[in-house]
């Protein structure tokens, strides 16, 4: 047993035990009571030294996912029902199901190649160690380039801009929010969200320390959101709008002469002819940011006090997402505080990622997707495809689909053609611990144990944080003889798939996969330098490695150690965006035109917790909500049932007049729709709603990355 190895509590313990929230990317530390081997309490852990006691209400319910009763413990299948009968699902044993769904994979490989093989994988992986120690490995066992992943509905752009300027698709900056002066943040929550590609815990006291100190936060959204409601200043901006703004603060900088770049940049005199063109009165028209708080924010971000400009989901989800993410890392490095306090700056984990080559840094179009030739990205293919990769006859037909810890018909556009698609597919295995609206296709379904049954070590979202800090977390709980670990799943598959298409693993990935990941993260902090396993069994609360140090340039992944500000394969898209800019300029938005965005609420996870009683009392939070104006302009009720239509479908919802919505706007929250009758998922009115996803387009894309563009996406809404 290794030195990270630690007995979980014994039957009937009575006491206390660290835990640690993995919902989201703040990672909150946790103190859990415990009553006779029952969870009766979650509260923060003070002592944790980057969430220093926060706790948000999804932390609380912990234990709600653990004592689920609608959480599956051992493999069920899916048996056919005979005339009018529903289908049925029976519990088999891990032997059987693993050899099942081994027979099954193996067979569409030697009957079509591994690319008769697709896997999509959800986001919780990334708050899994297992997946982060063993998930690759059952990846490459397939040898299929049909892998897509919740990374290209939302995020791809970021780590696409972070390889092309720093070198390694997870080397993104991170704003110094302890000691900034001016936050400026674009299309971001972290109200709602806890942070997101920033890792955050206690945003809201964080905020009130900004402001203590003197500080300012200013938001553009085209809505009124949490955070835009504690911030110093709002600004509404239009869906879509928000490269021709960000590039519009550049061209200010060059300018005025405000520009102060470090000394390892390239193509500074490039830039600034590449932004020339994009003035603030030219992004007013389309953006309804007056030109005036343009130019004003331009210069309070290259001012003398520590500022950073952070953006996420809204600047990420749209048409132009790339572009959007390469012009705010362009102003954070031109604005003065790049790589100092307070500026953007790179965390340094005890388990660096990102300079240990864990993941690999990125490459871009070794394989383009059959139908519409889409590039891939760091071994993925933009998830908008999966529909017509599994629906398109021919040479590479998806035709067996494996998910991982994800539901894609309720989170990736056009969520009904991909249900009808997956009811197409010769088989269908899921790892995931619920029956939900993508793994009701799956014919077998293979349930991991949940986060209280398992080690945690962050290796993804310490690498995010605002401040270097180091945690592991042992299992409270031990996981039952008849259940199994994701990364137990994952050997016993790559395992059996190996050996039935006769190419044995080789000898160095075996023993990965064999290998404890308690073992396998003791040795990367015993080699990283800046902690120990020893030390983090002694620290259970976590270690506290500082906050965030100047690191530039010798923290730089690219091979000269230097910045290009220009590359080709980004500033390529400038011309899309000239034309589309043109066109707008000479017909603007009518009056009547509406564009669809989405939100998310605290107490929400994406598309599940939705059966969590404790995250679902309370108002009703599913309506699509509407300006009052727009609303009165439609003959429409506040309160009334309405049909949201666009390219693709129709949804009927309850609408709500909000004074928070931009004019022209309309928003309905992320993960709702659940449609299974028998269980409890989806019952409780607060989050019975419809899926956003029934309306958002797959032909709507970022043109670099292929990134969903789920916001902006045009609509019309009439009385039901």
């Amino acid at each position: 047993m290794g030195v990270l190895s630690q007995p979980p509590v014994p039957t009937g313990f009575t006491g206390t035990r660290h835990g640690v929230c993995n919902l989201c990317e703040a990672i909150c530390g946790l103190e859990l009571t415990l009553t006779d081997g029952a969870v009766t309490g979650i509260r923060g852990n003070p002592a944790d030294p980057l969430s220093r006691g926060y706790i948000c209400p999804k932390g609380v319910s912990l234990a709600d996912v653990y004592a689920d009763p609608d959480r599956l413990r051992r493999p069920v299948r899916r048996v056919a029902g005979e005339g009018d009968r529903p289908d049925e699902w029976v519990e088999v044993e891990w032997d059987e199901a693993l050899d099942l769904v081994a027979d099954r994979l193996a067979a569409t490989i030697t009957a079509h190649g591994g690319d008769g093989v697709g896997i999509y994988l959800g986001n919780p992986n990334a708050h899994s160690l297992g997946f982060g120690t063993h998930g690759a490995g059952f990846v490459r066992s397939l040898g299929t380039h049909h892998r897509f992943s919740a990374s290209t509905v939302d995020q791809v752009p970021h780590q696409l801009v972070a390889w092309q300027l720093f070198g390694h698709q997870l080397m993104i900056p991170i704003p110094d929010l302890d000691r900034t002066q001016l936050f400026v943040v674009v299309g971001a929550n972290p109200m709602a969200s806890n942070g997101s590609l920033m890792t955050v815990p206690d945003f809201p006291r964080r905020v009130r320390d900004l402001a203590g100190r003197g500080g300012r936060m200013v938001v553009l959204d085209p809505r009124r959101t949490e955070t835009a409601k504690i911030a110093d200043e709002h600004h509404f901006v239009r869906p879509g709008t928000d490269a021709p703004v960000l590039l519009a603060m550049l061209q200010v900088l060059f300018e005025e002469g405000l520009a102060r770049p470090p000394a390892y940049v390239d193509g500074l005199d490039q830039l600034a002819a590449l932004v020339a063109p994009f003035t603030p009165e030219r992004a007013a028209v389309v953006s309804g940011v007056d030109a005036d708080t343009i130019r004003r924010l331009a210069r309070e971000v290259a001012g003398p006090d520590a500022a950073v400009v952070y953006g996420r989901m809204g600047v990420s989800t749209q048409g132009f997402g790339t572009l959007c993410q390469w012009a705010i890392n362009c102003l954070n490095l031109l604005s003065g505080h790049f790589d100092q306090p307070g500026g953007a700056m790179f965390p340094e984990p005890a388990v660096d990622t990102v300079g240990r080559r864990i993941l690999g840094p990125g490459r871009y179009g070794r394989w383009h997707s059959r139908v519409r030739g889409r590039a891939e990205f760091a071994g993925e293919l933009p998830a908008s495809v999966m529909t017509e990769e599994i629906t398109t006859p021919g040479d590479g037909q998806v035709r067996a689909m494996v998910t991982v810890a994800g539901n894609p018909v309720l989170s990736t556009p056009d969520g009904r053609a991909l249900a009808a698609a997956f009811d197409t597919l010769d088989f269908m295995v899921s790892v995931d611990l619920h029956l939900n609206e993508t793994t009701r296709h799956a014919d077998v379904v293979l349930p991991p144990t949940s986060a209280l049954e398992r080690d945690q070590y962050d290796l993804v979202f310490h690498g995010f944080a605002v401040r270097n800090t180091a945690r592991w977390t042992p299992a409270v709980f031990a996981r039952g003889d008849d259940q199994r670990h994701d990364w137990e799943i994952f050997a016993g598959l790559a395992t059996r798939i190996a050996e039935r298409l006769g190419t044995p693993l080789a000898d160095d990935a075996a023993a990965q996969l064999a290998a404890d990941p308690a073992d396998l993260v003791a040795l990367l902090l015993d080699t990283g330098g800046r902690t120990t396993a020893a030390e983090l069994v002694e620290h259970p609360e976590g270690v506290d490695l500082g906050p965030l140090r100047p690191t530039m340039p010798g923290r730089l992944q690219t091979d000269d150690q230097r910045i290009d500000l220009v590359p080709d394969l980004v500033v390529g898209d400038l011309g899309r965006l000239s034309g589309w800019l043109a066109d707008r300029e000479a017909t603007p938005v009518a009056d009547d035109d509406l564009v669809l965005i989405g939100r998310r609420h605290q107490r929400d996870c994406n598309s599940w917790l939705h059966n969590t009683t404790r995250l679902t009392k309370g108002r009703a939070r599913h309506h699509l909500l509407m300006h009052p104006d727009d609303l009165a302009a439609r003959g429409l009720a506040d309160g009334g049932t309405v049909v949201v239509s666009s390219r693709v479908g129709s949804v009927e919802v309850e609408v709500a007049g909000a004074d928070d919505m931009m004019p022209g706007v309309v928003s309905l929250p992320h993960g709702y729709g659940h449609q299974l009758p028998g269980t409890r998922l989806g019952v409780a009115s607060t989050v019975a709603g419809v899926s956003i996803n029934d309306l958002t387009d797959p032909e709507l894309l970022d043109a670099v990355t292929g990134n969903a563009a789920l916001n902006g996406v045009p609509v019309t809404v009439v009385p039901a």
